[in-house]
């Protein structure tokens, strides 16, 4: 009788044992998801109870110079997503049918997603309405209310397709800019998503009464360019036309600039591509090998599609440079325009041991003012003006018009100036600088740098936006012109656009005379790198000169055409005809 009560209280005893040590369990396991897994356990079941969609906003428009035409629009289009929890298990086999077969999809894919275990998932994105609607009457004939959800969604149209397309770049799939004017200002044209929120319990049942809540998306702001699409039409046209003719290997560019304000009128690189498919071959020799290259070759060859090379690519301006060491040089007080006899060109010049020739030293140009030496471009006359100034006088002038900086466009991927820094430049390389060999610049950098000159000395910041347009109340925000230092004197700045005018009127530049217009200009050539048996070939153009309006400069890469690479020879450009040249005066 006495063993059986201990034994009974053994019994009792050991059960509490175990009953704390349950209890005490318990407790831990209720404090390590409270404190441990307890932010992270809410947030899941906030997900699960509360089914948020995002409703993307409509991306601002983009419109030209004139507000007229439109560059970039976003149309309406559909985001299909579904929700896997809240679709009844009978129901999902058909589902997965539906869906895969209405947007074209791989069934064994979307059948995963259907079977998935989480709160939202997307099927398809930016389609069109007429694709939707036929499962919004699928889903009526089904009686089908919940776990699918077909939202609003915007899709980026490009109506000009290829025209300015390095300029204006493109968006990805999340309608965020990925190239150009897109990239650049996407803050301002991405606005700000809004959202759905819905109250769930576990079988997708609607919790309260107030059914989705609805926050609408705030729409981005519209873009008014500076790019004129008349101008940057013609200037496409004649840039495709120069390119094929010359037979240019790597293609060209041409940037066109209202000198007063810096507004970029037309910003050319071919070949270009369609904007509305950024990610296909742009030309027919890619096209016939695309499906055969590996995906790193695809990738660059799209990046060097995309890239813009006007302000991304630098190149060796040749003798258009020589518009630089004019200024320089009178403006220090070293020579004048006119100076009968000033200088002597014997076909060469020796600097420090090395004789540096003129192009044209079989036939020297003899006895010539400073004016006679630019529009015949004769290197020897520049050299000496080089060596007169000196390199740090030179080179505060290549700050000052701002060849050892980036310009300040607002487009992605801008390059610099490449030079030899000030202290290791000796009588030979600023001989060579002098006449525009032997370092590099944008395209961009040097339309910028005359600019000044033909705004009477005044450089100006190169502005690619005009203005943004708030798309909902219409309120227009300009974009400021930028004026920089004063480079140069107004009268020298006359005096090297009265040199440029003697140039396209008696000298190198015959080819972009046009009669009763005043144009002023210099050619250029020069080698693309060192003993690579490729030229790069220039015009830089002004006018009209007594008021300039356009500063242009087309570059052609390597052309290999009949005519030879000079560019007096190569220079078919706009300019060519009254009527054209009168459309691009502004």
């Amino acid at each position: 009788m006495v063993t059986m009560k201990i034994s009974n209280k053994k019994k009792i005893r050991n059960s509490l044992f175990v009953f704390f040590i349950i209890i005490f369990a318990l407790l831990i396991r209720i404090g390590y998801l409270q404190f441990v897994k307890g932010e992270e356990l809410e947030g899941l079941a906030y997900q699960q109870q509360c089914l948020n969609r995002n409703v993307n906003p409509k991306r601002g428009t983009i419109y030209d110079a004139s507000g007229k035409y439109i560059l970039a629009v976003s149309s309406t289009v559909e985001t299909v997503t579904i929700n896997p929890t809240n679709i009844k298990s009978e129901d999902k086999q058909k589902v997965a049918e539906i869906l895969s077969n209405i947007f074209d999809l791989d069934y064994e894919k979307t059948w995963k997603k259907v079977k998935k275990k989480s709160s939202i998932e997307i099927i398809a994105k930016k389609v069109e309405k007429e694709k939707s609607d036929k499962l919004r009457v699928w889903m009526a004939e089904n009686d089908i209310s919940t776990g699918i959800n077909i939202d609003e969604d915007t899709k980026r149209y490009y109506p000009y397709r290829n025209l300015a397309s390095q300029v204006i770049g493109f968006c990805g799939g999340d309608n965020q800019g990925l190239d150009g004017v897109e990239a650049k200002f996407d803050e301002e044209l991405k606005g700000k998503a809004g959202s759905i929120e819905r109250l769930t319990d576990a079988k997708g049942g609607e919790i309260g009464s107030k059914g989705e809540n609805y926050t609408s998306a705030q729409d981005g702001k519209n873009l008014i360019l500076s790019i004129d699409m008349t101008v940057q039409s013609i200037v496409e046209k004649y840039l495709e036309e120069a390119c094929i003719d010359n037979k240019c290997t790597d293609g060209g560019n041409i940037v066109a600039m209202n000198p007063k304000t810096g507004d970029i009128l037309a910003m050319a690189t071919y070949p270009n591509y369609n904007l509305n498919e950024p990610y296909e071959p742009n030309t027919e020799e890619l096209k016939s090998v695309w499906d055969t290259i590996e995906q790193s070759e695809k990738t660059k060859n799209l990046q060097a599609m995309w890239r813009n090379k006007a302000i991304a690519d630098t190149y060796e301006p040749g003798s258009t440079f020589k518009t630089i060491t004019s200024s320089a040089a009178i403006e220090e007080g070293i020579t004048t325009p006119d100076k009968d006899g000033e200088f002597c060109c014997t076909g060469g010049i020796e600097i420090a041991g090395v004789r540096i020739k003129c192009w044209r030293y079989y036939r020297p140009h003899g006895s010539q003012s400073l004016r006679e030496a630019l529009m015949n471009s004769c290197n020897p006359v520049f050299i000496g003006l080089g060596q007169r100034i000196g390199v740090q006088k030179y080179y505060s002038y290549l700050r000052k018009f701002g060849f050892l900086d980036k310009t300040g466009v607002r487009l992605p991927g801008e390059a610099k100036g490449i030079f030899l820094a000030e202290n290791k430049v000796g009588p030979v390389e600023l001989a060579t600088i002098s006449f525009g060999q032997r370092f590099e610049v944008t395209p961009l950098q040097m339309v910028t740098a005359v600019s000044a000159i033909a705004n009477g000395g005044t450089a100006v910041t190169p502005r690619i936006v005009k203005s943004t347009v708030d798309s909902k109340t219409g309120e227009i925000t300009e974009l400021p012109v930028q004026e920089k230092e004063r480079v140069i004197s107004k009268e020298t700045a006359g005096s090297v656009l009265s040199m440029m005018e003697s140039v396209v009127s008696e000298g190198t530049g015959k080819n972009a005379k046009v009669a009763g217009y005043r144009i002023g200009g210099k050619t250029g050539t020069s080698e693309d790198g060192v003993n690579t048996n490729k030229y790069v070939t220039s015009f830089l153009g002004v006018a009209p000169i007594e008021d300039p309006q356009i500063v242009l400069l087309i570059t052609l890469y390597n052309p290999t055409g009949e005519g030879g690479h000079q560019g007096g020879v190569w220079f078919i450009l706009l300019l060519h005809s009254k009527q054209h040249s009168k459309s691009l005066t502004i």
